[in-house]
This record gives structure tokens, sequence and C-alpha cells, in this order.
């Protein structure tokens, strides 16, 4: 019976090490298994986008197509099994695949799938690339990465003033929109309100693209009072994001993943997950 009571204690220990050590090389950059296993990703990842970019070229694709074709399926392998492997070291799997980076590994390696199916789809595989902003935590450029969360968190906090903000935007570019089609009409090339919105969303963003213009005063007029308005309104939402990102200055963050969820950005004193409670 004592047999039978301790064999579940000898075999939960040995399984949570080893997802402990998994999770260590994969998701750490603090020990030198972690930062290699970051650095071999990081040289793949450049290499699988080179190998792409060379293939969209004609006459490499030409002469060395079917190389690439087996190097771009070999990335493709490494990648998910790499991408399998961090779902099965984190203690919510579901809670990772969802985030930035999960979705992100899923992208890296869906589109060499697609192309069995969608010939030209596996030219994006560029979106690898994103992969390389986990050179933050491998360099341990902490003070990039703190501002990168402050700039996510000022971003989230000013969310509904930016909406509101947006939504006076939509508003006037409608009214300037439907006032210019009634001002100069289909000869002047307003041939319908969403075409005349579409010149009052370029005029007010200063973009100016000048294939509609008006040519009659009264519409003159009007554009000059759009273009007073683009330039007033134009750093509203700056100054709504400034704020909220002076009110989180300060504020410092680990590299440490959360071996539950792999969330990042806690604070350096943070012995639990902020996101999902786990013991750090």
């Amino acid at each position: 019976m004592n047999w039978l009571k301790d064999e579940p204690r000898e075999v939960l220990p040995s399984r949570a090490r080893w997802r402990t050590v998994l999770h260590e090389v994969i998701f750490e950059a603090d020990t030198p298994k972690g930062k290699g296993f970051d650095i071999l990703l990081i040289v793949s990842i450049l290499t699988s986008v080179a190998a792409v970019m060379l293939d969209s070229i004609a006459a490499v694709q030409s002469l060395y197509g079917s190389l690439l074709y087996r190097i771009e399926w070999f990335f493709t392998l490494i990648f998910t099994a790499e991408y399998l492997l961090r779902l099965l070291c984190v203690g919510r799997p579901f809670k990772y695949a969802v985030s930035f980076y999960g979705v992100v590994d899923l992208l890296a390696i869906i589109p060499t799938f697609l192309s069995l199916f969608l010939p030209g789809s596996q030219y994006l595989l560029v979106i690898r690339i994103l992969r390389i902003l986990r050179i933050f935590r491998i360099l341990k450029l902490i003070p990039y990465l703190g501002e990168a969360q402050l700039l996510v968190k000022a971003l989230r906090a000013s969310g509904r003033k930016i909406a509101v903000f947006l939504y006076t935007v939509l508003t006037l570019v409608v009214i300037f929109g439907s006032l210019m089609y009634v001002i100069e009409g289909g000869e002047h090339g307003f041939t319908s309100i969403p075409r005349s919105i579409y010149w009052a969303i370029v005029t007010m963003t200063t973009v100016g693209y000048g294939d509609i213009a008006p040519q009659t005063s009264l519409g003159q007029a009007l554009a000059s009072i759009v273009m007073i308005f683009g330039y007033s309104i134009i750093a509203v939402p700056t100054g709504i994001v400034t704020v909220e990102m002076s009110q989180a200055f300060g504020r410092k963050v680990s590299t440490q993943a959360c071996p539950e969820c792999s969330a990042e950005g806690h604070d350096v004193d943070a012995s639990h997950c902020k996101f999902c409670g786990a013991l750090l």
C-alpha cells in the first residue's frame, strides 16, 4: 500500500522537472542553453526568409528552385516541431497559442502547408521575420522591452479616447465629403458620396494624392477648411497616448516568461504571473 501511494509522487515531479527544463531552454534567455537556442532560432529564421526572397527572383528560382524548395520545407518542419514543443512545455497551451508570439509562430508555418493547395502562398513566409522580435530578450535589451511594454499599456489605456476621436473624424469626413459632392458634382470627379468621402479622408490626413481636386471657388474654400482641420486634429491621438505613457513611465519589466501561459512583461520583483497567477 505504501508503494502504491508513493508512486505518483515519483512520477509527477520528474515530469514537472522535464517540462521546466524544456521551458527554460525554449522560453528563457537567462541561461546559456536558452540563449544558444534563441540565437540558433534567429539564424534559422533569417536563413529561411532569405531563401523565400531568393525564390521570388526568377533567375535564381530557375537555377536553384528545387534546392530552395527543400530548404523551405526543412525549416518549416523545424519550426513546426518548435511550435509543438512550445505548446507542450507551457502549463496552458491555449493561452500561448492565442498570444502575439503564439499567433506569429503559427503563421510562420501555415503558408508552406497552404502552398500544397494554393500555389504561391509560400511567399507569405516572410512573416517569419516578425519572430526576430525575440532578439529583445536574447540581447537583454530590457530598456527597449520596457518601452515596448509602456507603449502597449498606453495604447490600451487610451483605447476609448482614441475610439471617440476616430468617431469624430469619421463624422467630419462624411459631412465634408457630402458637402463636396453637392458643391462639385460628377463633372469635377466627385462622382459619388463615397468617392467624395475618400477625398475628404485623403485631404484631412494631409496625404494629398491629387487624383481628385475641387475646381470651383466654393469647393476650394471648403477644401481649405478641411486642410486646416487636418492640421489641427493630427496631433490629438499623439497627445492622448503621450499622456498615458507619462503616467506609466518608470515601471520596469523583466524578461522572464511565465511557465504556465508564457506571458512576459512582469515586474522585476514579481513572484507570480500578473496574467494567470502562476508562480514565476
